[in-house]
């Protein structure tokens, strides 16, 4: 698909398609979405279709989780007209943080920081990232924030697959991601 073309039909989740296999092993996520994201009306469908199930609902910050999150949840903060918090990948950041080990979709064991100065107890956090796949990176990034005394209120993903730990997290949080149903167990099985 043309990055400038729209499509006749626009129906949820028509920019899916945008997205690029991973053509470089188990170390990379299983598609790239910069392509959607260079896509205007893909990527305004995308932030419509991610944000509609929180239209009215007390959000203070959008947070974005390193790196491709940063995009998408910058993006989501803008059209909320909300602030933005980048959940950083250790070693980043040059204040005080707050540190949460974590496993990746990978396997392998990465940390997770976060400023200690910008959570405040009751600031109401939607947590955004390109992908939920094992969960384990959105849960370090929830546990970051509820540890600060923040509220997570809503997490927000292209797509949360049913993984044990894409479960567990939409079985305790307000979720939202762009994947519709007929389409989810090919994206469960990488397909």
């Amino acid at each position: 698909m043309e990055l400038c073309h729209d499509p006749a039909s626009r129906e949820k989740g028509w920019y899916l398609a945008l997205m690029a296999p991973n053509v470089k092993g188990p170390n990379y996520a299983w598609l790239d979405p910069s392509r959607l994201y260079c896509h205007p009306q893909g990527l305004q469908d995308c932030l419509a279709d991610l944000l509609q199930p929180f239209q009215g609902d007390a959000i203070d910050v959008v947070a974005g989780i390193d790196a491709m999150g940063f995009i998408l949840g910058a993006a989501a903060a803008a059209k909320l007209q909300k602030g933005f918090l980048a959940i950083r990948k250790a070693g980043h950041l040059c204040v005080q943080t707050v540190a949460q080990p974590y496993t990746d979709y990978s396997g392998r064991e990465k940390v997770m920081e976060v400023s200690t100065d910008v959570i405040s107890p009751g600031l109401r956090i939607l947590l955004v990232d390109q992908w939920v796949e094992t969960g384990g990176t959105m849960r370090a990034a929830i546990e970051l924030v509820e540890r600060l005394g923040g509220v997570v209120a809503g997490v927000a993903a292209i797509c949360m697959e049913n993984s044990e730990g894409g479960k567990w997290i939409q079985e305790r949080y307000k979720c939202s991601h762009c994947v519709p149903p007929h389409l989810q167990p090919r994206f469960d099985q990488h397909q």
